[in-house]
């Protein structure tokens, strides 16, 4: 009676296992879930990637050396797709290099917002006041 008992407990608990590893996503796809890797970024920094994902050449901006309210255009010619802020304080990006709120725009908060694909190209932002 024992042994019957221990085979099927035995029985019971690997197919109690089996069960919970189907459930359990491989890493691989837990990673790809996920979202793409954040780019590098440190605290009081606007950072954007001219990539979506966080790719391609990275801009950074410490909050120590711009003009709070004033629009800051990106260099000429130059755009980007993914930022992160980390200022501490709301950021409005646009899509005109003058601010311009005929073109598109949008405001992240400064709590730590990272971006990966903005919704138009990036080319100019300001930050606020908190």
């Amino acid at each position: 009676m024992r042994t019957r008992n221990t085979a099927r407990l035995t029985t019971f608990l690997a197919a109690a296992a089996l069960a919970a590893t189907a459930l359990v996503p491989s890493t691989a796809t837990a990673a790809h879930a996920a979202g793409p890797p954040l780019g590098t970024c440190a605290t009081g920094q606007l950072c954007v990637w001219a990539k979506p994902e966080f790719k391609g050449t990275r801009q950074v901006h410490e909050l120590s050396t711009l003009d709070v309210n004033s629009c800051t255009a990106l260099p000429a010619g130059r755009s980007a797709q993914s930022l992160a802020n980390r200022t501490g304080r709301p950021v409005t990006t646009y899509q005109s290099a003058e601010c311009a709120e005929t073109g598109e725009f949008q405001t992240y908060p400064g709590d730590g917002v990272w971006l990966p694909q903005s919704p138009y190209q990036v080319r100019a932002f300001k930050v606020w006041e908190s």
